[in-house]
């Protein structure tokens, strides 16, 4: 798997100049696209689309300082459509625009190009289990949030605490099928997974087709589709073990395991402890399997 994305990040080399296609990464690398890019941002701390754009201002900026061409002729080069968007671009990563940082040589920012390779590391297993799902339901409570990846997302945490304690314990009683009780459910999210960028949070509970939840609670609906899960179980420190834990899944067990994500939700149960401190969770991340997803990309 190392071996494909390292031909992928050579075919963004390749291609600087060019326009990429995030399908044909995903061809390269035999994965989805959908996988291709949550793999990407995991493994390299930072989306795609973002790592494409440092690189290519990278590779800009020498010519810039270089001076062979004009600051146009490099700006059309680099798929720019006026000078004024290459200069716009080039400062946000260079922190200097591109016609001072030619007449007096300023210092320029430089994205290292990448490359993937397998390092042994942790003392303890990943504790996992595959479960085939029929069509459910998540019903509760939903809020579009920013995406945080340390700490505790205080719009979350702020949306929880408004929820009346009646409320949540008349949707707790329609919980009727694992993972039990409420969970915290992510979907729609962006496909770079860029921190900031927004996802819809339900905090609610996964329930069967036929359930009818109470008119009164004006509870919003998510029906998921038949298929299959992996659930990893992670204890620890809350938030951080949690995140960790979701981190860890796509930096160390996709690339060692036939699978690979697919779109859907993202559910998680936490148990926490009762001064808040440490948390039991279990991790729900919708996949299929490497052979099946090979067979509907072709």
């Amino acid at each position: 798997m190392l071996e494909r994305l390292n031909e992928a990040l050579e075919h963004i080399e390749s291609r600087l100049d060019q326009p990429i296609e995030v399908t044909e990464l995903a061809r390269i690398a035999m994965t989805s696209e959908y996988h291709f890019r949550r793999l990407f941002s995991a493994l390299a701390g930072l989306p795609l689309s973002e790592y494409i754009r440092r690189r290519r201002l990278t590779v800009a900026g020498a010519e810039v300082l270089a001076g062979d061409r004009t600051l146009l002729e490099i700006a059309v080069r680099y798929g720019y459509g006026s000078g004024e968007a290459f200069a716009r671009a080039f400062r946000a990563v260079h922190g200097v625009g591109p016609g001072e940082a030619r007449r007096t040589g300023a210092a320029l920012t430089s994205q290292p190009r990448l490359s993937f390779r397998l390092v042994v590391e942790g003392s303890s297993s990943m504790r996992y289990k595959i479960v085939q799902k029929e069509e459910f339901r998540v019903v509760g409570k939903r809020i579009r949030v920013p995406l945080v990846h340390e700490g505790m997302n205080p719009e979350i945490a702020t949306f929880i605490r408004g929820l009346a304690p009646d409320t949540v314990a008349r949707i707790a009683a329609l919980s009727d099928q694992e993972p039990r009780g409420i969970v915290g459910v992510s979907d729609n999210l962006d496909p770079s997974r860029a921190e900031g960028t927004e996802l819809d949070y339900y905090h609610a509970v996964v329930t069967g087709t036929g359930t009818t939840p109470p008119a009164d609670l004006d509870l919003d609906t998510l029906t998921v589709p038949p298929g299959t899960w992996a659930v990893f179980e992670s204890s620890g420190p809350f938030p951080l073990a949690l995140q960790h834990m979701w981190r860890d899944v796509f930096t160390q067990w996709f690339p060692s395991n036939p699978y690979q994500s697919r779109p859907g939700p993202e559910i998680l149960r936490t148990h926490l402890t009762r001064d808040g401190k440490e948390a039991d969770a279990e991790l729900w991340i919708p996949v299929e399997g490497l052979d099946r997803a090979a067979r509907v990309e072709t």
